[in-house]
């Protein structure tokens, strides 16, 4: 009998809810994710999914009290290492499943975006991983043995659903510590992945939106940090018909404005030294091969003496729809620190085999979709019923209490910075307007604070 008070029962009974009404059992059979006999292959799938909700690692399960209702750990074990399983498959079908339910429950006009990003996968304790490579950690500074995996995502400022990646090594062969095996069939999914691994990785995530797009999920921008905006690979993505928005590093690199060529210094000489605000201008510039694009300066927060510059091919966005579509890049970072902080991503198994990477890293996507499926059910009030459906407002894109504990600690920020005289009267008559409050908005502001 299900314990219903049991956290872990409960998150069960709601992740088995969502596998039969997103029907995972026929994604998985038309992926070519089968078993020819024993246990069922969705029940092998489903108890790998929950796995990291029960505090035990598949070892410790299997020796658990739960072990008679569960089959051999070599059963798991072949299952993540099949070459043949069409991973990528399975995976795209249901993200296209679950974002489609999710454009539903919004207005046609809201902007939907692609995220495109990359995340290191340290493996420092390993030696014989299949395409095992030396790579560079961009966060940590340092190199590290592992693998780059690169996800490519989909938003509607709302909901987050990764919707592909792919788990690369290193395109030059020195830096490689393992290769592949020679025991891999070429005619499987799994070769392919393998192969994808060693190309470069601007051209795997240009054909990772192509698959996107070819499974019906629609997007107007695909969102890029510093490292993938450069002028190949914007044309490559205006190619397949979507507009970008990224971070512009600051290198050598030349714009072509009226007359002249200017870097991104001179460039920035041209607006406004200082603002009252955060944002500088923009300017309409052409980049090397006369791609039209807008740059948008704003000041850097981490360092106000410093900039940012936020490039855009859509010419019609004002400066601030430019910058607050961005900000909806910040959903993939949130994602990766969660699938690896607690959905175990690259530690819950360490098999040598990279058909069991490509596998697992499959299943803890899959558990943030069910997750993010399940919040936007609680959540948004369209999924209610028809009547729901046709009465209610788009779910917000930031909830109320959010929005203003942001702008009075904005506020405070800003009243710090004035003369005493000024400051201590400013503060009388913002108390007096929060106590004029109701109750529950008074518990907004409960954790300001005067000081600098």
């Amino acid at each position: 009998m299900i314990n219903q008070n049991n956290p872990s029962e409960q998150i069960k009974i709601a992740f088995l809810k969502a596998f039969k009404t997103l029907k995972l059992a026929g994604l998985l059979r038309d992926s070519g994710i089968r078993k020819a006999q024993g246990i069922k292959v969705s029940e092998v799938f489903e108890l790998l999914l929950l796995l990291a909700f029960q505090g035990k690692n598949l070892y410790r399960y299997l020796d658990s009290k739960y072990q008679e209702t569960a089959a051999s750990k070599n059963t798991y074990y072949r299952f993540l290492n099949t070459a043949t399983y069409n991973w990528r498959r399975f995976l795209t079908s249901l993200s296209a499943k679950v974002i489609s339910s999710f454009s539903r429950l919004t207005r046609p006009d809201r902007i939907k975006v692609f995220v495109l990003d990359d995340s290191v996968l340290s493996r420092n304790r390993s030696k014989h991983v299949e395409l095992l490579a030396n790579l560079y950690d961009h966060a940590n500074h340092r190199f590290i043995k592992g693998f780059t995996m690169l996800a490519l995502g989909w938003t509607d400022g709302y909901s987050f659903v990764p919707t592909d990646f792919a788990m690369m090594s290193s395109a030059s062969p020195k830096n490689r510590i393992q290769e592949v095996s020679e025991a891999i069939d070429k005619r499987t999914s799994g070769y392919k992945r393998r192969s994808e691994a060693v190309k470069k990785k601007t051209d795997v995530a240009v054909q990772m939106i192509r698959n996107a797009l070819k499974q019906g999920i629609q997007a107007e921008y695909v969102l890029m940090d510093t490292w993938f905006t450069h002028e190949p690979m914007i044309r490559a993505i205006l190619d397949e018909g979507l507009d970008v928005i990224g971070m512009v590093k600051q290198l050598k690199q030349r714009y072509h404005y009226k007359e002249g060529v200017y870097t991104l210094q001179e460039l920035r000489k041209l607006l406004p030294e200082h603002t009252p605000e955060n944002q500088f201008g923009s300017i309409i510039v052409k980049t090397k091969n006369g791609i039209p694009v807008k740059l948008v300066f704003v000041r850097n927060r981490n360092n106000k003496r410093d900039w940012l510059t936020v490039l855009s091919t859509d010419l019609s966005l004002s400066d601030e729809e430019i910058i607050r579509i961005y900000g909806n890049r910040w959903a993939i970072e949130v994602f990766f620190k969660s699938t690896k902080s607690l959905m175990k991503l690259g530690t819950e198994f360490q098999g040598r085999s990279y058909d069991l990477m490509i596998s697992h890293t499959t299943i803890v996507f899959t558990r943030y979709i069910l997750l993010e499926w399940l919040r936007r059910n609680e959540n948004d009030d369209k999924t209610l019923c028809e009547l729901f459906f046709r009465l209610c407002d788009d779910i917000q894109d930031m909830a109320l209490s959010t929005a203003l504990q942001s702008l009075m600690s904005l506020f405070v920020e800003q009243l710090n910075s004035v003369s005493s005289r000024k400051s201590t009267l400013l503060k009388n008559q913002l108390r007096q307007w929060i106590d004029s409050q109701a109750f529950f908005i008074k518990a907004l502001f409960g954790q300001l604070s005067w000081e600098s």
